[in-house]
């Protein structure tokens, strides 16, 4: 296996992983805590709860996304706010371990670190881009 095939499988395993966390994410926000139920947690946070919406939106279609191999790179890049905001308003005064009670802020840090990798390897093997014929 060379070295380019191994990036690009390596591509595929952290894209699947990454886009089916996001995409459980935006489900448990969706089915568990209902899209008003987490617009209210937005609210109680101090940030304006319609934020909710955009941000269980951008998890969901990001995810399948990523999982898709659409846009990668772009879209990995993308959704690092909404880790950002996971750290700074719900976990970063719980302390750094995610076990802590409320949830640290490694997880989202982890999570952070996973996207930016991402889009540095780019879509990797068996992405939507690579079924499409390139123009000659």
């Amino acid at each position: 296996m060379t070295t380019q095939t191994s990036n690009d499988y390596a591509a595929l395993v952290l894209r699947i992983g990454l886009g089916s966390m996001f995409m459980a994410h935006a489900l448990l926000k969706i089915i568990v805590f209902t899209p008003d139920g987490t617009a209210g947690f937005f609210a109680s946070l101090g940030v304006p709860g319609w934020l909710a919406y955009p941000t269980m939106g951008a998890e969901l279609i990001g995810g399948a996304m990523l999982v898709l191999g659409i846009q990668t790179r772009l879209v990995s890049l993308l959704l690092i706010p909404v880790l950002i905001g996971s750290i700074v308003l719900v976990h970063g005064g719980n302390g750094w371990l995610f076990a802590n009670e409320g949830g640290g802020w490694e997880y989202p840090l982890f999570l952070i670190v996973a996207a930016i990798t991402l889009s540095l390897l780019g879509n990797g093997a068996m992405s939507a881009a690579s079924f499409i014929p390139k123009k000659q």
